[in-house]
């Protein structure tokens, strides 16, 4: 049996490097896997820190090469483990066992620092769970293969990447991510606790926290996180905010008539910024004569119906909220002022908007804090209580009330106008 020496001797004696790998060769067939696999670590160490010739070096590489390409994975493994740390090890060889089977190719993945972004991109595309992990969990990630890890990657390589506070992740990989994992509550989480979201991110995560139930009671919880969003988001990102709940569905009458009447005007001029085509400044000057004929016709603009204008007027009429934070919970004095605008415009196409501020209403006064109930004044009943005859009478039956035709028959709205404050 040949000693663990010879490949090297072989590679020292050698006369080119194409004889050096002639000899690996002919010794790797006699040699048992385990034999190789020690021969190939024992090599790769040298290659690294052995005082080599120029002429050594090259026929170092190319016995190297051979043992890349053994038919056995636990040879090229261990040279994958000796060259994973390594910034003096041959790059075309590294990047060859980096695409190798995950079995081999993890170490390199994990730290390889030869391992280039457009490498790691290649790497996520053909590897498999266990290789796109171990892309996932590299310390640095840059944000070329996150992109590719949010594009292509699996739901374990999805965590991983999540969990890595030092990946360079983009926002529009992060809002991949909730577009392929919507209905993963893990995959939500994980995002929901990354430290510094951007506000269009965490929007994506609410709405697709909605998704499942599509409830009332789930688009009304959305509405609330997304105001509450739009009052703390910064100024700059205020237009992919509005971007981002426009493109998944969400920018709706009801969403912008509940952040007026909270005190939040900022989502409602980005969103007419954003829609009307206009820059920002002048949709704010529009929206704060909202009574002008510019901001009736940039509200057409932005493809807001006709019967929605005094509505919105009337939420415009409640005083704004500091910047910092919209009121919570929602004011019952702005919602019921704009209710008593729109009944005095005694517009029958304004039923559907009224039925909705009211349900804000009752929103509103149950979310009030409760007041403790006045003293009811004392009074003294009578010694002797006397009813007249007339509480004695048989009560007519109420069966002609039932079979009455209803005296106020519902009004037969456009569908158009049922639907636009998004079944609220």
């Amino acid at each position: 049996m040949q000693t663990l020496r010879e490949p090297a001797a072989s590679a020292t004696t050698a006369s080119s490097p194409a004889c050096a790998v002639r000899r690996v060769s002919e010794w790797a067939q006699r040699a048992g896997t385990r034999e190789r696999a020690e021969a190939a670590s024992a090599l790769a160490r040298a290659f690294l820190d052995a005082d080599m010739t120029s002429a050594l070096r090259a026929d170092c590489a190319a016995a190297l090469a051979a043992l890349a390409a053994d038919r056995a994975a636990e040879v090229r493994r261990a040279l994958a483990e000796a060259f994973a740390g390594a910034r003096r090890a041959p790059r075309a060889l590294v990047v060859a066992l980096a695409r190798d089977r995950s079995e081999v190719a993890l170490p390199l993945l994990a730290r390889s620092p030869l391992l280039a972004d457009a490498d790691l991109v290649d790497c996520v595309a053909l590897g498999d769970a266990a290789a796109q992990c171990a892309v996932a969990r590299r310390p640095g990630l840059g944000a070329g293969p996150a992109a590719a890890l949010a594009e292509v990657g699996a739901r374990e390589s999805a965590l991983a990447l999540l969990d890595n506070r030092g990946a360079a992740i983009a926002p529009a990989s992060l809002l991949r991510l909730i577009d392929r994992f919507a209905a993963d509550a893990g995959i939500r989480e994980a995002l929901g606790v990354r430290p510094d979201l951007p506000a269009c991110v965490e929007a994506a995560i609410a709405i697709a926290a909605d998704r499942p139930a599509a409830s009332r009671a789930a688009r009304r919880a959305r509405d609330v996180a997304l105001t509450g969003l739009a009052a703390r988001c910064p100024e700059n990102e205020l237009p992919a905010l509005v971007r981002t709940i426009g493109q998944r569905g969400a920018l709706t009458l009801a969403l912008l008539l509940r952040s007026l009447l909270g005190g939040e005007r900022r989502l409602f001029v980005a969103a007419l910024a954003e829609l009307a085509g206009l820059d920002p400044a002048r949709a704010a000057k529009l929206v704060s004569d909202p009574r002008g004929k510019s901001f009736a016709a940039a509200a057409a603009k932005a493809g807001l119906p006709a019967p929605a204008l005094p509505v919105l007027r009337a939420a415009l009429a409640s005083p704004a909220a500091p910047a910092t934070a919209a009121r919570a919970p929602l004011p019952a004095a702005p919602v019921v002022a704009a209710i008593a605008a729109c009944e005095a415009e005694n517009d029958p196409t304004l039923a559907p908007f009224i039925f909705y501020l009211r349900r804000l209403a009752e929103e509103a006064d149950a979310d009030a804090p409760r007041r403790p109930p006045a003293a009811l004044p004392q009074r003294t009943l009578p010694k002797k209580l006397e009813f007249p005859p007339a509480n004695d009478a048989p009560v007519a039956p109420t069966s002609a009330l039932s079979d009455r035709a209803d005296p106020a028959p519902p009004l037969a709205l456009p569908a158009h106008l049922v639907l636009a404050l998004d079944a609220a």
